[in-house]
């Protein structure tokens, strides 16, 4: 492990390896998903004060996120992640090398009186590069997501291209010709936003990917393309960072007991507490580093815990004692049953309740027989992204999007109304 810390460091001590940016990388990409399930869980209890918060989960922690890492730039000249990781940002030259920015950087800031520390612009550029660029992305994926991620909805070449899909196109481009100027211009946009966008994000991820490999054989010192852009680069902490770190830190808790400069009196009591108050933001943007952190492995201890290889289902099945044949404490759990018809317009699915197994019932409708496990109900092949709708029923993604998009309804339970909004991917 050793060996492979290095990889990337060179000669530099204070270079970062590859592993440690991809750690703290990583690190910033599972705030979101934590802060989105925190409110979720509240919105739950109290859905009239947070339940809007909960819709704009991105502009909200976009915000949010702007105030913390302002304050983390701005005291210890890094990101949150970064500081986590013991990295920190330095003003650099496009065109300065390694062995004088690190070696020679003290001496010339001596000299000039000039430091490499961030000023008020790489502040503001590294907050773009922190905020703004990932909440464009977020957007931009939510957006193709809900124009049906490249799925034709037109009918043409896709898997239900017969006489009522074409109606149901045509009807569309009749009711974009008497569509405002304004409605047409959205609809054009959408059109060429989801031709572009798979090419355009996958020509950015492989801009991103050659970066990485250059910093990993030490062919450029910066980790993202936009550093450069802003004359900024990450380094290590060194002993003397570490060492003012805790100055500071100290210093600002024990900031509420100051005595008073020119008389050397202790404060008062009020003084104590009105210092404590105003001290308030910055303690708990100091916290985030050990609260957030901690948020996140429980988050992820959640998900294994209900898994279905995770714990909860092992400790039921202790607590229910010896299965069916007696030998351990696992129960052979049973299959659900079969769904029952949600609809008297269509033939269904009905559970027999004399022997608690499932029977085909068709009428006027003819209803299609319920499909085998892992098979899509659409196009009977195996699943593909499969997706949930609201019935329970699973299907491919791309089949059961075109379905409810030109038909309105469970392609099983052909009487319940389903929308494209209630479609779930399921994930894992």
């Amino acid at each position: 492990m050793e060996f492979l810390s290095e990889i990337g460091g060179g000669q530099d001590q204070y270079r970062p390896s590859f592993f440690e940016l991809a750690a703290q990388d990583q690190l910033r990409d599972l705030l979101a998903p934590v802060a989105r399930y925190v409110l979720a869980v509240f919105a739950q209890r109290n859905p009239r004060y947070l339940l809007r918060i909960v819709n704009s989960h991105d502009e909200f922690f976009s915000i949010a996120m702007f105030f913390v890492e302002k304050h983390y730039l701005n005291t210890w000249g890094a990101s949150f992640a970064e500081n986590f990781y013991g990295l920190k940002r330095r003003k650099r030259s496009p065109n300065s090398s390694n062995t004088i920015q690190s070696e020679k950087g003290k001496v010339a800031a001596e000299l000039t009186g000039k430091s490499d520390k961030l000023g008020k612009r790489e502040i503001r550029l590294s907050l773009v590069g922190l905020i703004l660029i990932p909440y464009l992305r977020s957007k931009a994926a939510d957006l193709y997501d809900r124009l049906g991620g490249g799925i034709d909805i037109d009918g043409e070449g896709g898997v239900f291209h017969d006489a009522g899909a074409t109606a149901a196109a045509e009807r569309e481009r009749e009711r974009l010709r008497t569509a405002p100027l304004r409605a047409r211009l959205v609809h054009i946009f959408h059109t060429y936003f989801k031709l572009l966008y798979p090419y355009v994000n996958t020509s950015w991820e492989l801009y991103l990917l050659a970066y990485n490999v250059l910093y990993l054989f030490d062919k450029t010192p910066f980790w993202r393309p936009w550093f450069r852009w802003f004359g900024v680069e990450v380094r290590r902490m060194s002993a003397e960072d570490y060492r003012a770190a805790q100055s500071t830190q100290t210093s600002l808790l024990l900031s509420p007991l100051r005595r008073h400069r020119s008389t050397g009196l202790p404060p008062s009591f009020l003084t104590v507490v009105r210092r404590t108050v105003s001290l308030l933001p910055q303690l708990s943007f100091e916290a985030l580093k050990f609260a957030l952190p901690t948020a996140i492995f429980f988050f992820r201890f959640l998900e294994w815990w209900y898994s279905p290889e995770g714990g909860s289902l092992r400790l039921r099945g202790r607590r229910r004692g010896a299965g069916a044949d007696g030998k351990d404490g696992n129960v052979a759990l049973r299959a659900p049953p079969r769904p029952p018809s949600a609809s008297l317009e269509s033939g269904g699915f009905q559970n027999d309740e004399e022997g608690g197994k499932g029977k085909a019932v068709r009428d006027e409708g003819d209803r299609p027989e319920p499909p085998k496990p892992g098979e899509c109900p659409i196009h009977h092949g195996p699943l593909v992204n499969p997706t949930a709708l609201p019935t329970g029923w699973v299907a491919c993604y791309k089949c059961v999007h075109q379905w409810v998009s030109e038909k309105g309804c469970c392609p099983v339970e052909r009487g319940v109304k389903v929308s494209v909004g209630e479609l779930r991917k399921v994930m894992g």
